[in-house]
């Protein structure tokens, strides 16, 4: 496939002052650096556009089979850089914009995150996008057009507060409007039910009301190809500008607030829902989501097919986890009652075109909706779940006859109090494939979480280990090592991240090591003045950096570090010749809102480091930083930087993670249990090279099982009672000493997550940590050789997997035509 030629530095000039002055009417004494980015983004997006249509007319041509991937979360974050990347231009930019007296790294930190997902699995969604295009798959990703993003985390008195996320305050460039696809979303009402004239019973949804959804469409360019996907997102717009009744008699704010309250399904990501209101909302955006796409992938085939049997054939639609599967419902809703189809083929059609992957073991976080509010809001997917529901239990009853507690179990609707719809049940139950995202994941949903339907339908249980994207996780955020990596191996890893075990050998040269810390150094460096410049502590970039990045939860046991940090810290003023490594502990992360116990972890994270980073006697030693908001980018800054990562979730609770394969990657070595993905990364870079503690899940499960008693370990391990005692005492919090007492409170009488099971052998793991950071040599000889055994987790290997296995796709190259004349 042959590349198009590059512009010239000229040409690129050329453009972004074109854009400068034609697009934004600025010069170069009235733009801002606003502006400069702007026209920098409006310059780079042509660079895209021509690639962009003849991607989508190559689909259209060869009516290639495409893939649908639907997510309620799409963490992009930011799209300049990656586009730069990608499109194989960065360094010519670089020059182009040197210059004119302008640097590429500062424009780039003026671009705002995209506010479309709070965590690992937008990242995943996102990382997966980059993936399909630069493996040339048709591919399309569906998501919600959020006005506000994921809250805006400050840290006010050591707490979290949240602020609106306004990501698109300002110009957003990338993304374009598409007036012409407008989809009717209807709510509420009623299902009449008739005879058709054929004699057979039909049913009819009245009395709705309707609501729109508009397309926006964002380009994702595949690596150095000339592949352009698109990630189509929905806006909820008005049926009408204002409703007209209300405006006819009179009520003309009555009208207006009709209309707002129509558009506010896409105003704000995932409400929180501990509120009936907040929980109505987010059922409203998800069958928004569910409906919009299946409308616009039954559009896009129509143009070329009318034979609806043929859909499973052009069509792959990947469910990313619960959110959207009111897709399942939607599409035999239209099939059955507009297509006019039989329940069979509907039910065929739909089981051969829907695939699902399960994000949690969390029987918590696992999606149920009351029926009462699923009846009120979608009156007719309530019926044709209740019928997908009998005709399965009549075949369950059938393969097991008399088993009515296993009936209970499989049961989509769950009556065992107030009844409601198990979505994780209509989904395997209509999916012809069901996969977990690591191997340790996907047998526990095939032996514990979903093991009845594992009984049942053996052949769609199936493993998809996530990964990670290396063109941003490697190449992008760490250009000097990426650029080490490439002149020691060639740059053929990023395309084929296996080609990263050729580093293994050099894991043994001296100059090598030598290179690779100078560069872990620099980065460390950059983190550490960003640090300074927002939190205002001093740190030395000789110390280990030990971090710890991602949402607050109680199972991802931020506190179990907090009190190893506060046993560290005991020691250092008991002992002040103590020979430790200097250390800098990096915290970042959110809380859900409504989740009082996360947020009191964050409040103790940072007044045990208020008090550590104020103490004269141990803060040469050790500091504590906890860095607000959380996001892409600033995860960008810490991945290069880390030394360690903390992985440390009770086994048997992570589905997988993936911050664990891109701190990896940039060569921190993982302290861990055997949890998620950590299994596999233990495997791939040895056990030598991976700090490994604590209880396996058989073990955590057994424990649980057996009666565990929280206060034998509190009573038997004297450093643990002191680290809880002075917590609980108001230590860390003087001017209330009984702030943290809950959470020392539930660590003894209750502990779920089992972090006192695990504190004395993670105490041992943190000293092995120490010791080998003490000998600098061998620690660069492990930092390199996890890099090198990164290869199994791009997200390549996985999406080619998924597009093997289950999408039933192959690779679609595209030829650039240049310009599109008339």
């Amino acid at each position: 496939m042959d590349q198009v030629a590059q512009p010239s530095v000229k040409d690129l000039q050329k453009s972004f002052i074109y854009h400068l002055q034609h697009t934004l009417v600025k010069d170069k004494y009235s733009a801002t650096k606003a502006d400069m980015y702007l026209a920098l983004a409006y310059a780079v997006r042509d660079l895209l556009a021509t690639r962009w249509l003849d991607t989508q007319q190559s689909y259209y041509l060869k009516d290639a089979k495409r893939v649908y991937y639907i997510s309620m979360e799409f963490l992009m974050g930011r799209t300049l850089g990656n586009a730069l990347i990608n499109l194989g231009v960065m360094e010519e930019w670089d020059m182009a914009l040197k210059e004119l007296g302008l640097s590429i790294e500062e424009l780039q930190e003026v671009e705002w995150d995209a506010g479309l997902g709070n965590g690992g699995l937008g990242r995943l969604a996102a990382c997966f996008l980059d993936s399909m295009a630069s493996m040339q798959l048709p591919a399309y990703g569906y998501g919600i057009r959020y006005e506000y993003g994921m809250f805006y985390q400050k840290i006010v008195d050591g707490g979290q507060h949240e602020v609106p996320d306004n990501w698109l305050r300002y110009q957003n460039p990338w993304e374009f409007d598409r007036q012409e696809h407008l989809h009717p979303i209807r709510f509420e009402g009623r299902v009449v039910e008739f005879t058709d004239r054929d004699g057979s019973k039909r049913f009819s949804w009245v009395d709705y009301y309707e609501v729109m959804a508009l397309a926006y469409d964002f380009p994702v360019p595949g690596y150095k190809n000339n592949t352009v996907n698109t990630m189509r997102l929905w806006s909820a717009k008005a049926s009408r500008d204002f409703d007209l009744n209300f405006f006819n008699q009179g009520n003309y704010i009555g009208s207006v607030e009709s209309k707002m309250k129509t558009e506010n399904i896409s105003k704000v990501l995932y409400p929180a829902d501990h509120m009936l209101e907040g929980k109505e909302l987010r059922l409203r955006q998800e069958y928004f989501l569910a409906s919009a796409t299946v409308q616009d992938i039954l559009y896009r085939f129509a143009k070329k097919h009318d034979n609806l049997t043929e859909l499973p054939d052009q069509v792959a639609i990947q469910l990313n986890d619960t959110h959207p599967v009111l897709a399942i419902p939607e599409l035999m809703r239209i099939l059955i009652d507009e297509r006019k189809l039989t329940w069979e083929a509907a039910w065929e059609i739909t089981t051969k075109t829907f695939a699902y992957t399960n994000h949690t073991i969390l029987q918590e976080a696992l999606e149920k909706w009351p029926v009462p509010m699923v009846s009120r809001l979608l009156p007719r997917h309530l019926l044709i779940i209740f019928e997908i529901n009998r005709r399965f239990l009549e075949e369950v009853a059938s393969r097991f006859p008399g088993d009515t507690a296993r009936l209970q179990r499989m049961s989509i609707i769950d009556d065992s109090g107030e009844k409601q719809v198990r979505m994780a049940h209509l989904a395997i139950v209509a999916s012809h494939s069901i996969n977990g995202v690591s191997a340790l994941h996907s047998e526990i949903l095939k032996d514990d979480l979903f093991h009845d339907f594992y009984e049942v339908w053996p052949e769609r249980f199936n493993n998809k280990t996530n990964g990670i994207t290396q063109r941003r996780w490697l190449k992008h955020c760490n250009p000097y090592l990426a650029d080490l990596i490439s002149e020691a191996i060639g740059d053929k890893w990023t395309t084929d991240l296996d080609e990263l075990q050729n580093l293994r050998p050099l894991a043994e040269d001296s100059e090598f090591r030598r290179r690779w810390m100078d560069i872990k150094r620099m980065n460390k460096q950059r983190l550490a003045d960003h640090i300074y410049q927002r939190n205002c502590i001093q740190i030395s970039p000789d110390s280990l950096f030990d971090c710890q990045t991602k949402r607050i939860h109680e199972y991802k046991r931020q506190l179990l570090n907090i009190l190893q940090v506060v046993a560290r810290y005991n020691r250092l003023k008991e002992y002040p010749g103590l020979e430790l490594p200097p250390r800098t502990v990096i915290f970042g992360g959110k809380a859900a809102p409504s989740y009082s116990a996360a947020k009191l972890i964050i409040k103790l994270i940072n007044s045990v480091g208020s008090v550590i980073n104020n103490d004269p006697a141990v803060n040469q030693q050790l500091k504590v930083a906890f860095l607000a908001n959380y996001s892409v980018s600033l995860a960008e800054k810490i991945f290069p930087a880390a030394d360690l990562s903390e992985q440390i979730s009770t086994a048997g609770t992570e589905a997988s993670g993936t911050g664990n394969m891109k701190y990896a990657l940039n060569g921190a070595l993982t302290i861990g249990t055997l949890d998620g993905a950590n299994i596999e990364i233990m495997e791939e870079v040895g056990k030598d090279n991976i700090f490994i503690f604590g209880l396996t899940t058989p073990q955590a499960v057994g424990l649980r099982s057996s009666g565990y008693r929280p206060q034998d370990y509190y009573y038997q391990l004297p450093e643990l009672k002191t680290v809880l005692d002075q917590i609980s005492s108001g230590m860390f919090s003087p001017g209330n000493p009984g702030l943290f007492r809950p959470l020392v409170d539930n660590l003894l009488n209750s502990d779920y997550y089992l972090l006192l099971a695990d504190f004395d052998a993670y105490m041992d793991a943190q000293a092995d940590v120490d010791r080998l950071y003490m000998i600098p040599d061998e620690w660069a000889r492990k930092s390199i050789l996890n890099t090198a055994g990164m290869g199994k987790f791009s997200s390549d290997r996985t999406i080619g997997e998924y597009a093997r296995d289950i999408w039933g796709i192959k690779p679609q190259p595209v030829e650039h035509k240049g310009i599109h004349h008339w």
